[in-house]
């Protein structure tokens, strides 16, 4: 019977030590951190109306960080020079279509990559802008 205390006793102080490591664990452990880059994506459609989208952000190219941008929705198709975006939030702008596409711009200046291989610096200013 004393044998049997111990291991009741033994296997109780186990399970009251895996639950403390368990707590220690979720209260210690590393927190996600938020991106260290700070970038705005303001999207302004055929009617000259305005969305911004502002957020922290890994992303190294501009890819990413529209795949992060909660609310962005956009496609396209692949061609020989990469991703064509055709539709940003719901609005189409098809050269072939109506004489329109969307023209991308960093700090001001007209984006001198697509998408996929524009770099995204901390403090960037981008814009998807309707053009016609």
């Amino acid at each position: 019977m004393n044998n049997t205390k111990k291991k009741i006793l033994g296997v109780s102080l186990l399970v009251v030590l895996v639950i403390a490591l368990a707590a220690l664990y979720f209260v210690f452990r590393e927190k996600p951190v938020e991106g260290s880059k700070s970038i705005t994506i303001e999207v302004i459609n055929s009617a000259k109306e305005s969305k911004m989208y502002k957020l922290n952000t890994d992303a190294q190219f501009l890819q990413q960080a529209m795949d992060e941008a909660k609310g962005l929705e956009y496609s396209g198709t692949n061609g020989d020079y990469g991703l064509m975006i055709e539709v940003v939030n719901g609005e189409k702008a098809i050269y072939s279509e109506n004489a329109a596409y969307w023209s991308f711009y960093v700090n001001g200046d007209y984006c001198n990559y697509g998408i996929a291989e524009q770099p995204v610096e901390d403090g960037d200013a981008f814009q998807i802008v309707y053009t016609k």
